[in-house]
């Protein structure tokens, strides 16, 4: 999969999945299209308006959800598939939910930079194993062991129930529905 471009100002390219290809290529299209579908959801917007929160008392917001998706791909892949002892890039001890809860400090060119490099390495780490590997490290909740084929299927389901709500934040934002 090629990456997704580095300017967060252009509309990204969304490749629909192939719908006749075998089941790995199937769950990595996928989830390339939901990882899309988030830059959509961001692109042309300004830091202000990507910190917009929904709607009371939610406190999403598109930069927070680019921030919780590049926490996600941390632990998920480098965590749970790669065994890696890496801390999280925003929780703290006193705010695991932080990668959510955005200032004026935070900014976009930070979380998407943070983002990509997140799904740069899920991608490498992913390349090196077969969907029925299991991870190197148990799931912290669980304790059980995980295969990629689930990561995947975890994966795209987290990034379709996110890229709703982002769907909803940035008809909020300009009215903009839909793709």
């Amino acid at each position: 999969m090629p990456p997704m471009t580095t300017d967060h100002t252009a509309v990204p390219e969304r490749v629909w999945p192939d719908p006749t290809t075998g089941e790995r290529q199937a769950l990595e299209q996928w989830l390339e299209f939901h990882r899309a579908t988030l830059a959509v959801k961001c692109a042309g917007l300004t830091d202000e308006q990507l910190r917009t929160l929904s709607t009371p008392p939610s406190e999403l917001s598109l930069l927070g959800l680019v921030r919780h998706m590049a926490e996600v791909e941390r632990g998920w892949f480098r965590k749970v598939l790669g065994g890696e002892r890496t801390s999280w890039l925003y929780a703290t001890d006193e705010d695991f939910d932080r990668d959510l809860h955005v200032t004026e400090d935070d900014s976009y060119e930070e979380a998407y930079a943070a983002w990509q490099a997140e799904i740069a390495h899920a991608r490498g780490l992913a390349a090196r194993h077969a969907l029925d590997d299991l991870g190197a490290s148990a799931h912290h909740r669980t304790g059980e062991l995980i295969n990629l084929r689930w990561i995947y299927l975890h994966m795209i389901e987290e990034y379709a129930r996110h890229n709703g709500h982002a769907d909803l934040i940035r008809e909020r934002i300009d009215g903009a529905t839909g793709a």
